[in-house]
């Protein structure tokens, strides 16, 4: 059986992203304490139960997945926001991009008797399309304890490495056992799939994922999280559900207002209430004249 690397809640970004670059996958010990896993549950206990369970073999008829958390739980945003996990990001997703955003929130709960899930990538969500760069940071944060016997996470080590045609061999494929509290940090080119639970007891873990800024996201943020709860968060997690600029020319809108009113090219934080002036005058001037320009370079000549 392949094994995962353990490292303290406080190893360094370069260490984590080495190691995502190899194996693909790692555990961080005890990242939060017993109290605070038992805070999160309280917040998130509601909705988990009143969540049905899936709806084919893959998501797991004895599976439950709950999203939208940010919008739903405020310390949910705490695991988000997390420092250690943002500076992994830093260090692993923004050699392809200039900023990265929240891809996906869920409380993944496999209950007793859920079978193994099919090994799989999660890059695959883009189809095969992109070839060369690793579009995603994933973490799942143990809510219980995690044991081969309850579903812990398949994993297989080295596997992003591998052809795409290769398969994984029962000797290849580890287990993301770990104490409620640690988080199993793993890539979207690892991989992997949720466990058997052959226990009494659910086996319950926070996915919380990143990807890069100028990528569909899986679990539409605007809409689980949309302008009229995003405006009252923190700035910061304002942008990491990407109400804010992907880059240069990524991500802005025109406001739907009478003619005249408001500026025809807006950054996402306008929909928060913040007024496009606070953008810069200069830098709306320069996107409304690539704007043009691109314009008056598709238009057919009048005859």
């Amino acid at each position: 059986m392949a094994t995962l690397q353990h490292l303290p809640a406080d190893a360094s970004p370069e260490s984590i992203a080495a190691i995502l670059d190899c194996d693909g996958a790692l555990i961080l010990d005890d990242v939060i304490t017993p109290a605070q896993v038992a805070a999160v549950m309280g917040e998130l206990n509601p909705y988990i139960e009143a969540t049905p369970v899936g709806r084919d073999q893959f998501t797991g008829f004895s599976t439950t997945r709950t999203g939208a958390l940010v919008a739903r739980s405020p310390l949910s945003r705490e695991l988000v926001m997390h420092p250690g996990i943002l500076a992994a990001c830093d260090a692993y997703l923004l050699r392809a991009c200039d900023r990265y955003q929240l891809h996906l929130t869920q409380v993944i709960r496999i209950r007793p008797g859920q079978p193994r899930q099919a090994l799989h990538r999660d890059r695959l969500a883009w189809g095969g399309f992109l070839k060369g760069v690793e579009p995603q940071l994933n973490t799942i944060w143990a809510m219980t304890d995690f044991t081969e016997a309850n579903g812990a996470t398949q994993v297989v080590p080295g596997s992003p490495l591998w052809d795409e045609s290769r398969r994984a061999e029962p000797h290849e494929i580890g287990y993301a056992e770990m104490r409620a509290g640690s988080v199993l940090v793993y890539s979207g080119s690892v991989i992997h799939g949720g466990g058997e639970n052959r226990s009494n007891g659910d086996r319950v873990g926070v996915n919380i994922t990143y990807c890069l800024g100028w990528l569909r996201q899986e679990e539409n943020q605007y809409l689980s999280c949309p302008p009229e709860i995003a405006r009252t968060l923190d700035k910061k997690l304002q942008a990491l559900l990407g109400y804010a600029m992907g880059s240069y020319a990524l991500g802005y809108y025109t406001p739907p207002l009478p003619p005249g009113v408001g500026p025809e090219v807006a950054p996402p934080q306008v929909a928060l209430g913040e007024k496009a002036a606070g953008w810069g005058e200069d830098l709306l001037a320069a996107v409304n004249s690539r704007a043009k320009v691109l314009s008056e370079a598709t238009t057919p000549p009048q005859s």
